[in-house]
């Protein structure tokens, strides 16, 4: 095996493309398995506010260079600011794992081979994702002597119930694909570096639908998970106006009665 090169960033590099309506960003520190330093965060969260305040764009995807998605947090790098004793500087944008301000558009993730700690939440603060069948998962904080601080005391038990949750995260076990699957951590388990180009896919499915549509369904779906099923039920009057009042939907209705493909202009 040979070693990989170094990044010419020691800080890591997280950028950004846009493909027609898509955004995908890409997280690289490889060469130190992709753990994360103060500043790749900083820039994920920059990259995500762009795709959640920019028109032109509908759908998110999300990736990780090399053969892992990450090991976790560069623990050195966060240590005084887990203590108390240096201040962040406050974020008005997209948090990264959707404790704060989330995105409102669709995000779908691509994990591959270890994806621990704050990989797994991330990931849980995504909409869909896709995981390479070589994906492991582990919530290791408890084995450093740390609580979890991105959000998997709550996603672990929202996605998975309580036992399911405790059984994993007061052990810190490592688990697979399958398991994530059954956890409903993961939607798909693809070959290892398939991943991506499935993602994307998906991605482009989702830009064949009306934008304004997607982004009220992900919104008042949030409504019910964040308020309770009636709160959820009360946001329907604000789905119909937002959406059947729109041109999307008028050209909706063309592309039905024309028997085409709709050509959506997120209007």
């Amino acid at each position: 095996m040979t070693d990989r090169a170094p990044s010419p960033d020691p800080d890591g590099t997280v950028t950004a493309a846009a493909t027609g309506r898509i955004l995908h960003i890409t997280v690289d520190r490889a060469d130190k398995m992709n753990g994360f330093t103060p500043e790749m965060m900083t820039a994920l969260g920059e990259h995500l506010t762009t795709l959640d305040e920019d028109d032109d764009l509908w759908v998110g995807v999300v990736s990780f260079a090399g053969p892992h998605t990450t090991a976790g947090l560069d623990l050195p790098r966060f240590a005084a600011s887990m203590r108390g004793e240096a201040e962040r500087e406050p974020h008005a944008g997209v948090d990264p794992f959707g404790l704060a301000r989330r995105c409102r558009k669709p995000v779908v993730m691509a994990v591959q081979g270890i994806t621990f700690t704050i990989g797994i939440e991330m990931m849980l603060g995504a909409d869909i994702v896709v995981a390479a069948d070589d994906c492991r998962f582990a919530q290791l904080e408890p084995k450093r002597g740390l609580a979890v601080f991105g959000g998997a005391h709550v996603r672990y038990v929202e996605r998975a119930g309580w036992g399911n949750a405790m059984y994993h995260l007061l052990r810190a076990d490592e688990f697979g694909p399958d398991r994530a699957i059954e956890l409903g951590f993961v939607q798909e388990v693809v070959p290892a570096g398939t991943q991506v180009e499935r993602a994307i896919e998906l991605a482009t499915e989702i830009t064949t639908c009306a934008p304004l549509a997607v982004q009220e369904i992900k919104r008042a779906a949030l409504v019910a998970l964040q308020q309770g099923e009636e709160a959820g039920f009360a946001e329907i009057p604000t789905m119909r106006a937002k959406t059947a009042g729109s041109e999307d939907f008028a050209e909706g209705l063309a592309s039905f009665r024309e028997k085409r493909a709709a050509e959506f202009q997120g209007r």
